[in-house]
């Protein structure tokens, strides 16, 4: 008798496991593709002349591109932690790159001192990989990390693979083999680290393709250095020295020289290496027959850099990049391929950021909603659908001067309208995006009540979510800032425009070599 009864408890045991693969199988893949400091307009799709993207354009072909796509903030560290728990990172306290200066390590001459951050991601987050792994998936991460050092890796956050991932923010020995990297073997001299990390997704899929799986793939690029291939550089090296050209390359805006066309050659390069790498995987996913049941999404974690750290794109018509506070800082490529349920070359004007490609993600597998955890975030899978999602505000807070010339600001969307407050000196601009998109005509003065009414919901959300705040610099010299101010208007904008005349000749050599010896 115990036997029989053990025999049919065994029976139904497997009957329930055979259950659950079924239904794990029935799940759609995901890949999920993070490029670094790519700009809103660095794609053919978007709006570009220059550069070439046809792989990640047909992402958003064959997807719905939310042409108003958020990144939680103007740098990167914080907003990839956005993305993998569906938090503000006000909320998590990670609000700077990780490795920057803060509080008085800050020697920089400035009004205030930068506010303190955690260095790394905690623990008590269940990241999105680790649900999707608690679901059934098998989890891959290939790439930047950039949100802690060791104890906080991405195989400490819930990916299965790391390939790639850890503390640095750019890739330690270059973007050609040998690496230097401590969670990458390096290739063969002169492998190029955008086709190494496409190639190791690929083959992550076809490991994997009898299962679900969750694949990551975090770009170190567009990212400094700027380093390209001989030919890419070539190809479009000669490509910029045959378009138009405009009156000044460079302006300063406030604080910084920023570039005002997209022409630079090795930048042009590195995004077209990108773009052959989310070939690789397109490809992958097509030839072994899962592009049908695979949701693909691309985004980037910032604005495009057009002030500082090599100056390389513009994000025109949007003001600013990287590091800065205007739309150019923040606003992204964000495109959610789901074959069956989107439909193809769809756009919406649905405002959507960072913190909502965890709950969306999570609805569109079949898994479980983590409230508690995506407090920030928002499903998009109505919209997806072709409905609709509540208005909502949508918050961003960078209390660090960027090194692209941004300032201590906080910021509030809510439906056309955009207040920046400056905690320099207490000062706000009102932008209507609508009308404005390039932020040009600050209307603050025009709509004071308006100006009141946001920043009280301002501050309240900065108290709700215990924002850390930046502090009076003891050290700070006012008529030296002038000084500084002024030699970069009279030194650095001529200098710009020289060198960069330069490197456009078509008989002109870099010496120094980014590609020297490598992937010629």
């Amino acid at each position: 008798m115990r036997i029989h009864y053990f025999l049919r408890a065994m029976m139904v045991a497997g009957a329930l496991i055979m259950v659950t693969q079924i239904k794990a199988a029935d799940r759609p893949n995901v890949v999920f593709i993070l490029a670094d400091d790519l700009g809103w307009r660095d794609l053919s799709i978007q709006g570009s002349t220059f550069y070439e993207t046809p792989n990640i354009d047909r992402i958003g072909r064959e997807g719905m591109r939310f042409r108003q796509g958020y990144a939680t903030c103007q740098v990167c560290s914080p907003s990839r932690a956005s993305i993998m728990t569906g938090k503000y990172p006000a909320r998590l306290a990670i609000t700077d790159w990780i490795g920057a200066a803060a509080g008085t390590d800050w020697k920089r001459n400035t009004k205030l001192l930068p506010a303190h951050y955690h260095h790394q991601l905690s623990p008590d987050e269940t990241t999105l990989a680790e649900a999707f792994r608690e679901g059934g998936y098998r989890t891959f991460f290939a790439g930047k990390w950039h949100l802690g050092g060791e104890g906080s890796f991405p195989e400490d956050h819930g990916f299965d693979i790391n390939v790639g991932g850890h503390h640095r923010g750019s890739p330690p020995g270059g973007f050609f083999s040998p690496y230097t990297n401590p969670k990458m073997e390096s290739g063969p001299a002169g492998e190029y680290l955008p086709l190494r990390l496409g190639q190791e997704t690929a083959t992550f899929i076809e490991e994997n393709k009898d299962r679900p799986f969750l694949a990551y793939l975090s770009f170190y690029m567009v990212h400094a250095p700027l380093e390209t291939t001989e030919a890419l550089w070539a190809k479009y090296r000669d490509k910029a020295s045959k378009e138009r050209k405009p009156n000044h390359r460079f302006i300063i805006d406030r604080t910084s020289p920023v570039r005002q066309v997209q022409d630079h050659p090795v930048y042009g390069g590195m995004v077209e290496a990108m773009d052959m790498a989310v070939g690789l995987v397109l490809e992958t996913l097509d030839r072994l027959g899962l592009d049908e049941n695979t949701i693909v999404v691309f985004t980037s974690d910032n604005g495009g850099v057009s002030a500082g750290d090599g100056k390389a794109t513009s994000n025109l018509p949007f003001r600013g990049g990287k590091g800065r506070q205007w739309e150019g800082g923040i606003r992204e490529p964000y495109f959610i391929k789901w074959p069956g349920v989107v439909q193809a070359n769809s756009v919406t004007d649905v405002p959507a950021i960072g913190t909502d490609f965890y709950p969306t993600l999570m609805e569109m597998a079949g898994l479980p909603m983590r409230p508690t955890q995506h407090v920030d975030g928002l499903s998009l899978v109505p919209v997806l659908k072709g409905g609709e999602i509540s208005d909502r505000p949508l918050f961003w807070h960078y209390p660090h001067y960027g090194n692209q010339g941004g300032e201590p600001s906080s910021i509030m969307r809510e439906g056309d309208w955009k207040l920046i407050y400056y905690h320099e000196d207490g000062r706000c601009e009102l932008y209507r995006l609508s009308e404005d998109a390039g932020e040009q005509h600050d209307l603050a003065d025009e709509h004071k009540d308006k100006v009141q009414v946001m920043f009280q919901k301002l501050v309240a959300w900065l108290q709700e979510t215990d924002a850390r705040m930046p502090f009076l610099n003891p050290k700070y010299d006012k008529e030296l800032y002038r000084k500084q101010q002024i030699q970069t208007r009279t030194k650095a904008l001529p200098a710009l425009e020289r060198g960069h005349a330069a490197v456009l000749r078509p008989d002109y050599v870099p010496r120094g070599g980014w590609w020297e010896g490598r992937g010629k």
